[in-house]
């Protein structure tokens, strides 16, 4: 992972078609929304499936609590759009199948040097792209649980929600 993928500081704006080949920039995405990031291996890998249907299963919440999902893999679009659709995910999926973006964050798996797929890693950024959290899911693991991601994203919005009131019978 690039050395300056760090909690506290900015993750890059990065740009990348979505699965319906759309140009989409990750600022654009988040909307100034919490947002959980996650790099993914591809369709092919079970981890993965599992991982990625839990947040299906957690899509309505993160929805009404306004907060995104967004995810990238090296599929191209058309197979992200598929797998998408598979699963029932709503949210961006985006393709990175030159792997530039891969290169650039140095978020290449190195135990397959094949298919050359992201090395799962998962971010929770505040609504300007600044990382709260980075779970290293190589190992399943690793990965966010459901709980962790609520976790995350009720401090980054407690911290950017000038509205938040979070227990009102407290004085």
């Amino acid at each position: 992972m690039h050395p300056d993928l760090k909690e506290g500081r900015s993750f890059p704006d990065i740009t990348l078609p979505d699965h319906a080949g759309a140009t989409r920039t990750l600022s654009e995405l988040t909307r100034d929304h919490p947002t959980l990031l996650h790099f993914y291996r591809g369709w092919w890998c079970p981890k993965e499936q599992a991982f990625l249907r839990g947040l299906v299963a957690l899509q309505d919440e993160m929805e009404v609590a306004y907060t995104l999902i967004v995810t990238v893999s090296v599929d191209a679009p058309e197979t992200a759009a598929a797998f998408r659709a598979g699963i029932g995910a709503r949210w961006a999926f985006l393709s990175d199948k030159d792997r530039s973006i891969q290169d650039r964050l140095e978020l290449r798996e190195a135990t397959d040097p094949i298919h050359k797929p992201f090395l799962p890693t998962s971010f929770t950024l505040y609504p300007d792209l600044t990382i709260h959290s980075i779970y290293n899911g190589y190992w399943f693991w690793g990965r966010p649980t459901n709980e962790e991601v609520r976790r995350d994203m009720r401090a980054i919005s407690r911290s950017v929600r000038p509205d938040w009131v979070p227990d009102p019978f407290r004085p």
